[in-house]
């Protein structure tokens, strides 16, 4: 086992919705797959399973640590998954590397792992006092520290706004403008508390951390998540074979916003303006929405699972 992997090996990572992700899926037996958030590989482990390991997957993670882990942890599998050490917005690689055209069906588990929250020392969570890091792809060019030591009170606080739908995000950028000027932010407890004390108590919220929203919209501009998950949507989709449902469990409004404005553009036929008598886009839909409202977790999962309680689940089907 890796060094990685032994100091993790006692990890407990529950998966979202794990059984009716499976379950909307469809996997069928010599079917080929793409997990396209491998993580640890609990989605790609029930999907093999399902199918008394007679179908193929092929497992994306751009956390190269991540990928590592996975490989100890499905050893066993290890006839049935090609691992690929990419970002899933690279999804169409496969045609050129793998010379595979088209798959049975691709599922997305948008949510950060146990391992990237609590072993990979990259400043995900505000719970440890981590560099401000937070790249899922150690090749990227620029941290949270780039951005929180090098971003104008502007820049801050629209970021803050728009990635992390925080309401005092003016008066957090200020802080860590102020801040910076006696000596650059280094840690993640560090910023958590600076975030912490930005926000009057009687507006901290009861089940997050006052740092969530904030560290959300860093984690998202670091690894331009918002863009990568647009160009993954339509990549998938052409990859599918008819028949082939593409499956994504989203974990904040701003991803769900997304899918769901994506999905619902690629299951319409006409996408000209209302007042035109006659169809000219020539438009064809692509997809059936299976999901009409997104799939959420019970009450019971919930409370195995608190991170569960954001989550939302939405399926489509090419057609």
């Amino acid at each position: 086992m890796n060094k990685v992997a032994h100091e993790v090996e006692n990890i407990t990572h529950k998966s979202v919705l794990l059984k009716e992700a499976i379950e909307y899926l469809r996997p069928i037996e010599d079917g080929v797959y793409i997990d396209a958030t491998l993580g640890l590989g609990s989605h790609t482990r029930h999907l093999l399973e399902s199918t008394n390991l007679n179908s193929r997957v092929i497992g994306f993670d751009v956390d190269e640590e991540s990928i590592k882990i996975a490989r100890d942890r499905l050893s066993g599998f290890r006839d049935n998954i090609h691992f690929m050490n990419k970002n899933f917005y690279e999804i169409d690689c496969i045609s050129s590397e793998l010379n595979l055209t088209e798959v049975d069906g691709i599922i997305a588990d948008l949510g950060m792992s146990s391992f990237q929250l609590e072993h990979s020392k990259r400043g995900f969570s505000f719970m440890k006092n981590e560099p401000l890091d937070m790249r899922m792809d150690a090749k990227l060019q620029f941290t949270a520290y780039d951005l929180v030591n090098e971003m104008s009170v502007e820049e801050l606080s629209n970021l803050f706004r728009d990635y992390g739908e925080e309401s005092f995000s003016r008066k957090i950028a200020k802080s860590i403008i102020k801040s910076r000027e006696q000596k650059p932010l280094q840690t993640s407890k560090e910023l958590a508390a600076l975030i912490s004390n930005s926000i009057p108590r009687k507006f901290h919220p009861k089940r997050i951390h006052p740092a969530t929203k904030t560290f959300q919209a860093l984690r998202i501009a670091v690894n331009n998540e918002l863009e990568n998950l647009k160009t993954f949507i339509e990549k998938a989709v052409k990859l599918l074979k008819v028949g082939g449902r593409l499956v994504i469990i989203s974990f904040h409004s701003l991803e769900d916003r997304i899918v769901k404005n994506y999905f619902k553009d690629l299951h319409s036929s006409c996408i000209c303006p209302t007042d035109l008598p006659v169809c000219r886009c020539e438009k064809e839909s692509t997809v059936k929405i299976i999901t009409r409202s997104p799939i959420k977790p019970g009450e019971e999962e919930i409370l195995e699972n608190p991170r569960a309680r954001s989550s939302k689940m939405r399926v489509v089907e090419r057609i």
